[in-house]
């Protein structure tokens, strides 16, 4: 193995703790309280737009106009959605909270393996929560799907990341990340070997049987 591709969210950083934080301070700027019902309905709203998205049925502006407006629609509230999902994107983008193990992992395999992240997002936020969490450099290419107009699980997304690497062998690569769809489907459908993070003990897909399964980022170091 030579080239190691990790995901972002829910792999090296909690999104969803990120996330929580950022809704919550979104909805008190803009005059919503937020209650854990809309906290738990704006998720399943998102998660829904997203799912949509990896299976190419919408397009990622729409999710990001949508998620908000289908929300504050269906509650009757009162707001603009792109206000507060401006808002939003600005406190997720400062925040970051590391998934355990994160940053032992990188240094451990930094030294021997070429280390990229590839991660389906918004590129301003993305690269904002790299700065903030300090861990950039150790990538050797950062592949956000917004800049490359594709996203996980699309083979044009991890062609357009093969091209910017030097003498690339998808055979000697694996993709690890924590969701089934995006990074597992993706990385199966590329040629590289996948390896599914799932620390929440998630049941299995039988259509989509990754080449290894950890529950703890630390257990990287009995595969590689």
């Amino acid at each position: 193995m030579r080239d190691i591709f990790f995901d972002l969210d829910d792999t090296l950083l909690d999104f969803g703790q990120a996330e929580h934080v950022a809704v919550q301070k979104a909805f008190r700027d803009v005059g919503v309280e937020p209650t854990p019902a809309l906290l738990r309905r704006y998720s399943e709203i998102n998660i829904g737009l997203w799912e949509q998205l990896e299976r190419g049925e919408i397009e990622r502006d729409t999710l990001l106009v949508q998620r908000f407006d289908l929300l504050f629609r269906e509650m009757h509230i009162d707001v603009p959605g792109i206000q507060c999902e401006t808002i939003y994107r600005r406190y997720l983008g400062i925040g970051h909270y590391f998934v355990e193990g994160a940053e032992d992992i990188l240094s451990y395999l930094a030294p021997k393996y070429r280390l990229y992240l590839a991660s389906n997002g918004v590129s301003d936020t993305q690269y904002s929560r790299l700065a903030s969490a300090g861990i950039g450099h150790y990538f050797q290419g950062i592949f956000i799907s917004e800049d490359s107009g594709h996203h996980k699980p699309e083979k044009e997304y991890f062609d357009y990341c093969f091209r910017q690497i030097p003498d690339f062998d998808p055979s000697q690569a694996v993709m690890i990340g924590d969701s089934l769809t995006s990074d597992i489907l993706g990385g199966k459908q590329a040629g590289m070997k996948t390896c599914w993070f799932n620390p929440h003990h998630k049941p299995p897909r039988a259509e989509l049987i990754p080449d290894w399964e950890i529950h703890a980022l630390s257990d990287l170091k009995s595969i590689l």
